[in-house]
């Protein structure tokens, strides 16, 4: 898998709802119930049950998505001998809006930081084609079409469905649609990390084809964790919602300045 590091396509305004996003999906990452411990590696049987019932709360479950089938006993986040207590729930969720909810919830730092990058690097231009309002529109609409698309394959699934990635996968999508000649600055690890210039209907493309190829199961031992059919479904979305902004984009400006011995004007790094 290809690391991208900044893209060389500036933009005309600063964008905030990317900048908002990003601060929100750290904020909510940090105040998570039960991560401190885990991140340390030295989470204890509390905290793992208070996680489990926050992400029962809060996260998309597909069966309760498709079937409106909602759990009778939940985790309370109480512990008992040997495991987390279990009990009626007291709350009333909303699957529909569970889908929200879920989008800015991550299990882990290189789940929220592998995100927050992809988000970094591409949306500040989606942004700036379809302005601020309807970026956020843009994003949410691509979360939620992920998270569907995602449960209708895994209808009976109660497994929680959390991050982000659906979303930023629309981002890609639209940024393919609309910017596929820019170049996008990589590291590539073969051996060492190589760092190479690359356009991004590539790199994006070469994104897309690796969820496909992962959704079957083939070449990845965690298939059944992560979710690479919402990715599709969130990448496929983006590229739709994105065609109709295609008549009229420019092409990306000619690279300025001086980076790894050529010509380019980098506008995000690490």
């Amino acid at each position: 898998m290809v690391i991208p590091v900044h893209d060389v396509n500036p933009v005309r305004r600063t964008p905030v709802v990317t900048y908002a996003l990003i601060a929100a999906n750290v904020l909510v990452f940090v105040f998570m119930p039960g991560l401190s411990g885990s991140v340390a590696g030295d989470s204890t049987l509390a905290q793992t049950c208070h996680l489990h019932a926050f992400l029962e709360h809060y996260a998309a479950v597909p069966r309760e998505l498709i079937h409106h089938q909602l759990p009778q006993l939940v985790p309370t986040g109480s512990v008992r001998a040997g495991g987390c207590l279990l009990g009626p729930p007291g709350y009333d969720k909303s699957p529909v809006l569970s889908v929200f909810t879920a989008m800015f919830l991550h299990g882990g730092w290189l789940h929220l930081l592998g995100n927050m990058l992809f988000l970094l690097i591409f949306g500040n231009n989606i942004e700036d084609r379809m302005g601020h309002v309807r970026f956020a529109l843009f994003y949410v609409v691509c979360g939620y079409a992920a998270s569907y698309g995602f449960a209708l394959l895994n209808a009976d699934s109660a497994d929680p469905l959390i991050g982000a990635s659906g979303a930023i996968a629309g981002v890609l999508g639209a940024y393919l649609v609309l910017y596929p000649r820019a170049r996008v600055w990589v590291l590539v690890p073969f051996l060492v990390f190589l760092p190479l210039r690359l356009p991004a209907w590539l790199v994006l493309g070469f994104w897309f084809v690796l969820q496909a190829v992962y959704s079957s199961g083939e070449g990845v031992s965690d298939a059944g964790t992560v979710a690479y059919a919402a990715h599709i479904a969130g990448f496929l979305v983006g590229m739709l919602l994105a065609w109709p902004l295609k008549p009229g984009t420019p092409p990306p400006p000619e690279p300025r300045g001086l980076l790894f011995g050529r010509r380019a004007r980098p506008r995000h790094t690490w």
